[in-house]
């Protein structure tokens, strides 16, 4: 098992609540897949919203997997019905503001999200919504399978 993340205090923190685990600096844009081989799982949560360059961030997902292996991805949910909600309510510059730095870049929808790792030949399994109910959910998770 290892985990990276480009954040240096985030892998200190998580270092220190399990010293075990193999944590690294480092992004999607490097090559992965060659300091750690293949894995059978990669999960990412909620990072594909903040990538500059999302296809390189599947490729190296994909890079990533053993053949048969699951990738398992969640981002912000943004379906119609909920952007609707967000617009009646008057909370659509809040929940999209481009003011927070380092924010998020890419709002994704489930065929946006399926077409972008479809790219790399990954198949979607699963399509889950987290958080309040499914219409005006937080998060969705996709599974991938690499085949």
């Amino acid at each position: 098992m290892a985990g990276v993340d480009p954040s240096k205090s985030g892998i200190e923190i998580a270092r220190k609540a399990d010293p075990d685990l193999r944590l690294e600096v480092g992004n999607a844009y490097e090559d992965l897949a060659g300091r750690y081989g293949p894995f059978p799982a990669v999960v990412s949560l909620e990072v594909v919203e903040h990538v500059y360059y999302p296809r390189k961030f599947a490729r190296c997902v994909n890079d990533l997997l053993e053949p048969g292996g699951r990738a398992i991805i969640s981002t912000p949910y943004h379906g119609y019905l909920k952007n609707v909600a967000l617009a009646l309510t008057g909370k659509m510059d809040a929940h999209f503001t481009a003011l927070w730095d380092h924010g998020h870049i890419k709002f994704w929808s489930v065929k946006t999200l399926t077409a972008l790792f479809a790219e790399q030949g990954l198949v979607c399994e699963k399509v889950l919504r987290a958080g309040r109910f499914p219409t005006l959910a937080k998060s969705m998770i996709l599974v991938f399978r690499k085949e």
